[in-house]
């Protein structure tokens, strides 16, 4: 899809300085504090995003970094066993909703409305008020660290009874869950109504850019499920000091109920942190391919069909509970249907890079990397849909390795990808391409030498949340432990030598398009994007294919 100018835009891609000028004469660019704290401009409000979710992933870095030197070796080393479940029920919560989550939020604020070819999003307030609901729901989750009692240390599933038998620290979390809950709404909403209510005359539906059509389908699904999760968490409050029963079987109630509730949730949830990331990997693979993406209409309808089954394969989670047989084939008939649309994306991929001519820069390695590893994540999830299977290696350390491989090798990398893909557009300087390199390859082998060993532990029985474990474990741990440091190492190597000499303007200045193969909205206008945009919206012909004016 190529694009050419609206004349009203042509000052601003020939000429972005006196482009800048006009703009301002008319809105005033804020300076200061104010200019982040009032924010009510998209582009501001993605950055704010996009800074939290980089410093909460930082925050989550160094707990997991202080459980793998736990597990280390055998023996007690740093945590005790009560700072170690700590550890590891807020590293959880922590990238969730603070790390991933926030993140793709931060893309969607920056891209979608350039994408579309609107001024701003829908609601610009409630987009502000959105974000800053955050920073102090994070600090509810982080703050008991420094407390006599310490955080919550009930796993980030929150199952009880244990999370009825915490201190305040887990009220503390149940508040934090909410408010990140009451954000995310808000900011899938804003998402919703600018897709569908301001793309640009011209652009319908099935012509919008794949990242649009991802996070159009995944705020439908946090609409749907994050009130679930605050059904649930309130529940657990109300157990805790209303005298509830809900999931205390004293009282007639059933902790098994929460499972239910929760998963209900989280099973949606786990692809509402990665639909996105396809997203970016359909938008990165074809402008380094230099050809269209393969099978467009297919990977919308995968896209779809993915959400839609994501609401009825929930109770894989729960294989251990006791369920009966026939519902355990069903949950495990519906889980192994998601391997389709599933594999539909993955072949189109491949299918768009084939006989192509390929470019290797750093957006499209995290792009091949991304779909190489999420692969591995997504077969052994196949592998985890077989109930006999999964009953073996239920909460082991196979679990882990799992759910990393979706979510670290899955949506971190893809976010990567997006990041060096669309980070001269946010700040008008190219990123070192030798530093972006280094970055990639040591991220995605240590990633490898970090998580792979554990699977096989898994196998070997060793369950997680444990902090001490018998010698028999003890040299896969290691070689897991020294893969995890120098993954940490390689991501503050991204923070010190890619971002801030981005965010201090450290580069050769980038041009409008500073890819061959891109194609978009996003690519019509200056670099760094002007401060406002499409004021005038792009009116499309019929292909979508060039502006009219």
């Amino acid at each position: 899809m190529s694009f050419t100018h609206h004349p009203l835009d042509a000052l601003a891609a020939n000429d972005p300085a006196p482009a800048a000028g006009a703009h301002d004469e008319h809105h005033a660019l804020p300076h200061g504090w104010r200019r982040w704290l009032l924010a009510t401009n998209h582009k501001d409000i993605g950055t704010l995003y996009l800074l939290f979710s980089l410093s909460m992933l930082m925050v989550g870095g160094v707990l997991a970094l202080g459980i793998r030197a736990e597990l280390f070796q055998p023996g007690l080393q740093l945590l005790n066993p009560e700072l170690y479940n700590q550890f590891v029920t807020i590293h959880g919560l922590v990238m969730v909703f603070g790390a991933i989550m926030p993140a793709f939020v931060g893309f969607a604020n920056w891209m979608v409305p350039l994408q579309v070819g609107a001024s701003d999003m829908a609601f610009a307030r409630m987009n502000n008020f959105s974000f800053w609901l955050l920073p102090p729901a994070a600090l509810m989750l982080i703050a008991p660290f420094f407390s006599a009692d310490g955080a919550a240390a009930s796993g980030w599933t929150l199952y009880p009874p244990l999370s009825l038998q915490m201190g305040p620290a887990m009220d503390l979390g149940i508040f934090a869950v909410h408010i990140m809950g009451a954000s995310s709404i808000m900011g899938a909403i804003n998402i919703i109504v600018t897709i569908l209510n301001m793309r640009a005359p011209g652009m319908t539906l099935m012509k919008m850019p794949l990242f649009c059509w991802t996070w159009l389908i995944t705020a439908y699904l946090l609409l749907a499920v994050m009130p679930v999760l605050a059904g649930a968490v309130t529940m657990l409050l109300t157990d805790r000091h209303f005298g509830t029963t809900f999931f205390n079987p004293a009282g007639g109630g059933d902790p098994v109920l929460f499972q239910h509730i929760f998963w209900f949730f989280g099973h949606p949830e786990v692809y509402i942190m990665i639909l996105p990331a396809f997203g970016i990997v359909s938008q990165v693979v074809p402008a380094f391919s230099r050809k269209r993406l393969f099978g467009y209409s297919s990977m919308v309808y995968a896209t779809a069909s993915i959400a839609i089954l994501s609401f009825i394969v929930w109770a894989h989670h729960m294989f251990t509970t006791g369920m009966p047989v026939t519902g355990q084939l069903f949950f495990m008939y519906a889980t192994m249907l998601v391997a389709v649309p599933t594999a539909v994306k993955v072949f189109n991929w491949i299918a768009t890079m084939w006989q192509s001519s390929l470019s290797l820069e750093t957006p499209m390695l995290f792009a091949m990397g991304f779909i190489f590893v999420f692969s591995i994540g997504g077969l052994s999830g196949v592998i985890l849909s077989i109930s006999p299977i999964d009953i073996q290696v239920h909460d082991t350390h196979y679990v882990v390795a799992h759910f990393h491989y979706v979510l670290v090798a899955g949506s971190l990398f893809a976010m990567f990808a997006g990041y060096y893909y669309w980070s001269p557009k946010w700040t008008g300087v190219m990123y070192d391409e030798l530093r972006g390199q280094i970055h990639f390859w040591v991220s995605i082998t240590s990633f490898n030498v970090g998580f792979f060993p554990l699977h096989f532990l898994g196998l070997a029985g060793m369950p997680r949340r444990y902090a001490d474990y018998p010698m028999q474990f003890a040299d896969f741990n290691l070689v897991a432990s020294i893969g995890a440091f120098v993954f940490g190492l390689g991501q503050a190597y991204f923070v010190l030598f890619v971002v801030l000499p981005a965010l201090r303007k450290r580069g050769k200045p980038a041009p409008a398009r500073p890819w061959d193969g891109a194609e978009g909205l996003e690519w019509e206008v200056p670099s760094p994007a002007p401060f406002h945009t499409f004021e005038t919206p792009p009116r499309l012909d019929a292909t979508a294919t060039r502006v009219v004016g």
